[in-house]
């Protein structure tokens, strides 16, 4: 009897050190992907400063990196690997998404001039699609814009190598439609919602539709019924996901698994758009509220 008590408890200890060790696992596991990708001797550095609401992060093929203020009317901004800051192209309002294309062409989510335009080696403003209210795009390596309508819940397509430009609706139905990127194979298209946690992945097709939708990533939040506030996204070199919240930036592995959080520069204003550039596209930079910060990786991004 003796025997028979002392095996039970010695299989109970065995049992309630093998859950703490998985725990412990567990919780290494879930660190592990964040520290892989932060630079432990990099903090945040301010870049630029003094905007009303900074928005629309892009870098181009170079890895120089670019910036709205979208509460104020003027120049898109460029910001040398250096740091240094100069103004880029004629004076625009309400720019809310940028993406270079092809060569020099970098094309602006306009909503409050319900309209998508090119800007042409940074001199000559074209118009591509006009009547639609465009949140944030993104172009394929092959020159397929598509582009998020928050208002109406829609997902937009537009063949940019078509003489005539055409409006594709290829998805409905997201709350609120904000941020969009692309994998860095052009293979998935993902789209995240300023309203619910979810963050949607989406099959790029021969034929440019979007197929096989899927919740594929979930936006932790601060309190249950609080919105999310998913926004800006991009990807790594290494299909991670970085998309902007509430919390600050989200990071997911590949399968769509949380890696972590990245916490805002300033927790006190809003984290809405991120994009690698710089050196090797090595540096995250994000808009937070009025100012543009930078942070150098363990990671590169795929340079768009």
């Amino acid at each position: 009897m003796e025997g028979l008590r002392k095996s039970k408890m010695r299989d109970f200890f065995v049992s309630f050190f093998l859950c703490l060790l998985m725990m412990a696992m567990s919780a290494v596991a879930q660190d592990t992907p964040l520290s892989m990708v932060l630079s432990p001797d990099s903090e945040w550095e301010k870049i630029a400063s003094g905007m009303k609401f900074c928005d629309a992060c892009c870098t181009d093929d170079e890895g120089n990196f670019y910036f709205a203020d979208a509460g104020n009317n003027g120049p898109i901004r460029k910001v040398s690997h250096d740091g240094s800051v100069k103004e880029y192209g004629p004076s625009l309002y309400g720019v809310s998404g940028l993406q270079f294309g092809k060569g020099s062409s970098l094309y602006i989510c306009q909503g409050k001039a319900r309209r998508i335009s090119v800007l042409k080696n940074g001199e000559t403003l074209e118009t591509v699609v006009e009547n639609v209210r465009p949140n944030d795009l993104v172009v394929t390596n092959n020159n397929q814009l598509y582009f998020t309508e928050t208002s109406t819940q829609r997902v937009y397509h537009v063949n940019l190598n078509d003489k005539i430009k055409v409006l594709r609706i290829v998805d409905t139905g997201i709350l609120k439609p904000n941020g969009i990127g692309l994998t860095p194979c052009d293979g998935t298209l993902f789209v995240s919602d300023h309203l619910d946690k979810e963050v949607w992945f989406f099959r790029i097709e021969k034929n440019y539709r979007l197929t096989m939708k899927a919740p594929y990533a979930s936006l932790r939040i601060r309190a249950k019924n609080l919105p999310s506030r998913g926004d800006g996204c991009d990807v790594d070199s290494l299909s991670r996901y970085y998309v902007t919240s509430d919390l600050g930036i989200q990071m997911f592995d590949p399968t769509g698994r949380l890696g972590g959080i990245i916490l805002s520069p300033d927790p006190m204003k809003p984290v809405v758009s991120i994009a690698f550039s710089g050196k090797d596209f090595r540096y995250l930079y994000v808009a937070n509220g009025g100012s543009i910060y930078r942070r150098l990786m363990k990671v590169s991004g795929v340079g768009r």
